[in-house]
C-alpha cells in the first residue's frame, strides 16, 4: 500500500525545521464536520501486519490488502493489527469500517499530533501514547511520534506514524513465547505495547543527562555562543518531552484506575508498574529542567565575568597611560622658558621616569589583585 505523496510548492518541510513543533500538522479546515479527515500530505507508506494468537499458538501475516483481514480473523482468537504509516487513508478508512470505529477515533489517529489521552467509545477503548527515541541530531536530539491504540473485546489495533521497531520485543514474545500474553487477553497485550513505549523513556533521559553534563563542563571551561545554541535546543527538547510525559502519565493513571473501562482487574497491577515508570521519568525530567536553567545562569555568569575581566584589563591599561599622557602633554606645551629643555639628559630622564612609573603601577596592581590572579590563587 502506498501513501499519497506531497505535491506542489510550499508543501515540503523545510530542512532543519524541528518536527516537535508540528508547524505543518495536517488538519481539516476550521468548522469541518467532526471526524472529517484532511488529505494526507506527509504520511509514510502504510504497512499492515496482523498477528492472530491464543493459548494454542500464534500466526502472523502481512496484509497486502484490507480485504484479506476478514479471512484472517477468527472469532475464538485474539488479534493484533499493527498499522505502520498513515499515508493510505483509504486503507485506514477500510479498517475503521471493518471494526466499526467511531469517526472521531480515526480522526485522532490520522491528525497528528494528539495529546496523550485515554477515552471510551462504544465497544472500544481508545488511547494515544507518545513514542520518544534518541536521534542525536544537532538540530533535534529527540524524535517524537504518536502511537494510537484501539482496544476491543478480542482485538488490539495499533497505529504508528511510520516504520518503527519499538514493538519488536512484544512481537517476538507472541510468536515464540506463551504464558500470560497469550492467555490474559487483549488488554494485557495493550499493557505490553504501552510498556514497550515507556521503557524507552529512561534510556532517553540518561542520554539527555549525559548531554546536559557535557554542556555544563564545556560552559565552565570555555563558554561560547555555540554552547548557548546547544543548551537552548536541549531546553527545547526537555520542554517538548514534558509536554508529552505529563499527559501520558494522566492517561496511564486513568487506565490503571479503570476510569475508561475495558481493563481487567488482572491487568491493572501491570499498568500500575508502567505508570510508576512514567512518574519516575517525570521526576527526572523536572530535575533536568532545573539543571538546564542553572547551566544557563552559569553561562550568563561566565560571560559576565569574562566581560568584567576584559574591562578590568582595559581600565588598568588606561590608568597606566594617564600619568604618561600627563607628562607628554606637560612637556609638549610650547612655552619658551622651561628649564628642563636646557638639560642635556632631559629626554632620556623623562623616558626612564615614564617607564619606571609604569612598571611601579603594574607591580602595585598585581599585588592588589587588580591585574592577573589574586594573590591567594598563586
Amino acid at each position: 500500500m502506498t501513501g499519497e505523496q506531497p505535491t506542489g510548492e510550499g508543501h515540503a518541510p523545510r530542512k532543519g525545521r524541528r518536527r516537535r513543533h508540528h508547524v505543518a500538522a495536517n488538519r481539516p479546515p476550521a468548522g469541518s464536520t467532526p471526524g472529517t479527515l484532511a488529505p494526507a500530505r506527509y504520511g509514510a507508506e502504510t504497512r499492515i501486519r496482523a498477528v492472530r494468537y491464543g493459548p494454542d499458538g500464534c500466526e502472523e501475516k502481512e496484509l497486502r490488502d484490507v480485504q484479506e483481514l476478514a479471512a484472517f480473523c477468527r472469532p475464538e482468537a485474539f488479534l493484533w493489527l499493527d498499522v505502520q504509516g498513515l499515508g493510505d487513508r483509504a486503507a485506514l478508512e477500510s479498517i475503521a469500517r471493518h471494526f466499526h470505529l467511531h469517526p472521531l477515533v480515526l480522526s485522532d489517529v490520522v491528525h497528528v499530533p494528539q495529546r496523550p489521552k485515554s477515552e471510551s467509545y462504544p465497544g472500544v477503548l481508545f488511547t494515544v501514547a507518545r513514542r520518544l527515541a534518541w536521534k542525536g541530531d544537532p538540530c533535534d536530539l529527540v524524535d517524537e511520534r504518536q502511537v494510537s491504540f484501539v482496544l476491543g473485546e478480542r482485538v488490539v489495533l495499533s497505529f504508528q506514524e511510520g516504520p518503527d521497531a519499538v514493538f519488536e520485543p512484544v512481537r517476538q514474545r507472541l510468536l515464540h513465547g506463551g504464558g500470560r500474553m497469550r492467555v490474559l487477553g487483549s488488554d494485557y497485550l495493550l499493557y505490553a505495547l504501552l510498556d514497550a513505549i515507556v521503557d524507552e523513556y529512561l534510556p532517553l533521559m540518561d542520554r539527555l543527562g549525559e548531554e546536559l553534563e557535557r554542556i555544563e563542563e564545556r560552559v565552565i571551561d570555555c563558554p561560547t555562543r555555540t554552547l548557548l545554541g546547544e543548551l537552548a535546543r536541549l531546553k527545547g527538547d526537555l520542554i517538548a518531552i514534558r509536554r508529552d510525559i505529563w499527559p501520558q502519565r494522566e492517561a496511564l493513571h486513568g487506565l490503571m484506575r479503570g476510569d475508561v473501562g475495558s481493563i481487567s482487574s488482572e491487568v491493572q497491577p501491570y499498568l500500575r508498574d508502567v505508570h510508576d515508570h512514567c512518574v519516575q521519568v517525570a521526576e527526572v525530567l523536572e530535575v533536568y529542567r532545573e539543571i538546564a536553567a542553572s547551566v544557563m545562569n552559569l553561562y550568563l555568569t561566565a560571560i559576565a565575568n569574562r566581560t568584567n575581566e576584559v574591562m578590568k584589563v582595559l581600565t588598568v591599561v588606561s590608568t597606566i597611560f594617564i600619568p604618561l599622557t600627563f607628562l607628554v602633554g606637560l612637556y609638549g606645551m610650547n612655552f619658551r622658558h622651561m628649564p628642563e629643555y636646557e638639560w642635556r639628559w632631559a629626554y632620556p630622564a623623562l623616558l626612564v621616569l615614564m617607564l619606571a612609573g609604569s612598571v611601579a603601577m603594574v607591580i602595585a596592581f598585581r599585588r592588589r589583585g587588580w591585574l592577573g590572579r589574586p594573590p591567594d590563587e598563586h
